[in-house]
């Protein structure tokens, strides 16, 4: 697993581009990584940029909807990206698209939560 991460919008947004296989073998140091970094930045809202996850399991599943929950919690917001069919399907499933909105593009995500922060 990979995760890459950029600052934007002066710390207020962070985004997160995850690529590989996000299951139980890696979803603690998503977490972790996530947790520390929007701590550090002070970022209230966060992108996930799935584009390169080719696989996700309920652990994955735990780590968006924790970082969903914690970020509610605050008064943040949050939004999902460039999700796979195969992902996309597990979100359905698991309810996801009934409490978070999942944009096509990345840009459709960061441009959507810059105008809910207005």
């Amino acid at each position: 697993m990979k995760v890459k991460l950029e600052s934007a919008h002066r710390g207020s947004m962070l985004i997160a581009s995850l690529s590989g296989e996000l299951d139980d073998h890696e979803a603690d140091t998503v977490r972790t990584i996530l947790d520390r970094e929007m701590e550090k930045s002070g970022a209230k809202r966060l992108v996930l940029d799935l584009a390169d996850l080719t696989f996700m399991d309920s652990s994955g599943l735990g780590v968006i909807l924790g970082r969903y929950r914690k970020l509610k919690a605050q008064g943040g917001q949050m939004a999902i990206a460039n999700v796979s069919p195969t992902v996309s399907k597990l979100f359905e499933i698991s309810g996801i698209r009934k409490i978070m909105t999942v944009y096509r593009k990345r840009e459709d995500a960061v441009h959507a939560l810059k105008e809910e922060a207005l």
